[in-house]
């Protein structure tokens, strides 16, 4: 028999998912399904994904500009 089934016999209620947390923290909009815990996530993420790509392309500059043509991998045309 099946846990369901044997707890709708017995009268038990169905058993919750506690695996899955529950936010019950405000939402931003009352028609939109996005608290203010999931947008101030969503801001600190994508800041730290800016500053990610910030930082590759400074290396990308550093290698382009100066690793490269002393390796002797290409030359500038500027000079």
């Amino acid at each position: 028999m099946g846990e369901a089934k044997r707890r709708a016999i017995q009268g038990l209620p169905p058993k919750t998912d506690k695996s899955r947390p529950v936010d019950n923290s405000l939402r931003i909009v009352a028609w939109f399904p996005l608290t203010r815990q999931q947008a101030d996530r969503f801001v600190e993420l994508t800041s730290r994904g800016a500053w990610v790509g910030i930082g590759g392309l400074v290396l990308l500059w550093l290698i382009v500009r100066f690793l490269g043509p002393a390796a002797g991998w290409w030359s500038l045309s500027d000079g």
